[in-house]
């Protein structure tokens, strides 16, 4: 059978042309399957960005559903040269503290040599002993010929050493000493001797420097710490000291952490406001199916945005706060919260506890954003209301491929069947065009032969 770009050759009709317009006007029957196929993607991309949206609102009202948030405190130091921070344990109070001295750690040198890297220990090795002022001697195993470089390397590679050793050079003929410094501070860790049998070596005794204990008051008690980490001494309280803190007399604050609590009660509208927007966009009626919402008139969306409404609008039972206008938020005309910072303020300020009792409840489920979490859990889990819409919509998906694909077969049947019947037509008028054009000539040798016998 004659191919495509062989049609209308017999017949001299555009054959080709004709069935290329006829193929055309067979997949305008895809459109609509495309157009469909487009609007279930669009839906999917939609709902993945309401499930972003109402993720940040679950994690917004599950700060405010901690209950621990409403008994944090926060520290603050008057005062340079000491920092403090609470954790749960702390309670809310004053506290003066008088810093005598810092924390430090002890050290030593030893005698100079010429040089750092000249054989020093001597015949069969040595054992260097580190003493401590309250602690347990520590032997450093050294071995025949090595340098002061060397004898450096092996204190550091003991983890037991309990100092960290350096070599500074003083600048004299025999300026290269080893250096140690104890590696925890306080008084007990402190480095006392350093002693050496057979190496050319000793302690320069003028160079010790004790360790010393930090010593301060709190509130006229006498607290000494080996670290300037001070733990304990303030149940709840961890104070970092500083050079700056010697001789000062610093105070600590700890009180309730309103700013945590405002932020987080800020966060959530934040949240909502930005949810509420994004349904707004998806939902948006423009008369224009090109401009409007992925989502319009979807029942999914809709049944979101009326199960959170619910969850706003009803009160809680059995506080003093009920209702979410007494705690300075309120449902505006647009759907959006408005918070009233001053009157959220008041309640932090004055009934922290009935704030608590609002949000948090008794319970995980008994507050406001108790209710919040558990409807929100329903609408994000793996079988929640988004989940199933976007597999609905995966599917719909689904089964218009198969559609596309069992139309398109259809469509290049129809087509084929065309291409047979053109074949055929441009065959059948080729017989005929050389039928005709035969008996054009008959005649014309008939009408030549008459012409010749009638001369």
């Amino acid at each position: 059978m004659a191919s495509i770009s062989s049609l209308g050759v017999g017949s001299g009709l555009d054959l080709s042309g004709l069935l290329d317009q006829l193929r055309s006007a067979e997949r305008q029957k895809l459109q609509p399957i495309t157009a469909q196929k487009t609007e279930e993607q669009a839906k999917i991309s939609a709902f993945g960005r309401l499930q972003s949206g109402l993720d940040k609102l679950q994690e917004a009202v599950a700060k405010l559903n901690d209950a621990s948030l409403y008994s944090s405190l926060s520290t603050r130091v008057e005062g340079e040269g000491m920092t403090a921070t609470a954790n749960d344990q702390a309670s809310a109070g004053r506290y003066e503290v008088e810093v005598t001295q810092i924390a430090r750690a002890g050290s030593l040198a030893s005698q100079g040599v010429a040089n750092s890297s000249d054989p020093l220990v001597g015949a069969g090795g040595d054992t260097l002993t580190l003493s401590f002022e309250g602690k347990a001697d520590v032997d450093i195993v050294l071995e025949e010929g090595w340098s002061l470089d060397q004898v450096r390397d092996a204190i550091n590679a003991d983890p037991d050493a309990g100092v960290s050793a350096s070599i500074i050079n003083d600048g004299s003929a025999n300026g290269y000493r080893l250096v140690l410094n104890s590696t925890e501070s306080g008084f007990d860790a402190g480095i006392k001797n350093m002693t050496f049998g057979n190496t050319a070596l000793a302690e320069d005794a003028t160079t010790r420097q004790s360790g010393q204990n930090a010593s301060l008051e709190i509130n006229g008690i006498a607290i000494t710490s080996a670290s300037n980490t001070v733990e304990g001494a303030i149940q709840g309280i961890t104070l970092e000291l500083d050079s700056a803190a010697e001789g000062k007399t610093l105070a600590v604050v700890v009180e309730q952490d309103d700013e945590s609590l405002k932020e987080a009660v800020q966060g959530f509208v934040s949240a909502y406001n930005e949810m509420k927007s994004t349904v707004g966009r998806m939902t948006n009626v423009t008369g224009d199916a090109e401009t409007a919402g992925e989502l319009v008139g979807d029942r999914t969306v809709r049944t979101i945005e009326s199960r959170l409404s619910r969850n706003l609008t009803e009160s809680v039972a059995g506080g003093a706060l009920e209702i979410m206008s007494q705690v300075g938020i309120q449902l505006n005309e647009r759907g959006r919260l408005e918070l009233d910072e001053a009157k959220l303020d008041a309640v932090i300020a004055e009934t922290p506890q009935a704030l608590a009792e609002f949000f948090a409840g008794a319970d995980e489920a008994g507050g406001m954003a108790g209710r919040l979490d558990q409807t929100l859990g329903q609408i994000l889990g793996n079988d929640g209301m988004i989940q199933n819409s976007v597999n609905s919509a995966e599917t719909r998906v689904s089964s218009l491929d198969n559609r596309y694909e069992r139309m398109e077969t259809s469509i290049e049947r129809t087509v084929e069947r065309y291409r047979k019947q053109f074949g055929q037509l441009d065959a059948m008028m080729s017989r005929m065009n050389a039928t005709s054009a035969y008996l054009g000539q008959q005649l014309d040798m008939i009408s030549s032969q008459m012409s010749q016998g009638q001369k």
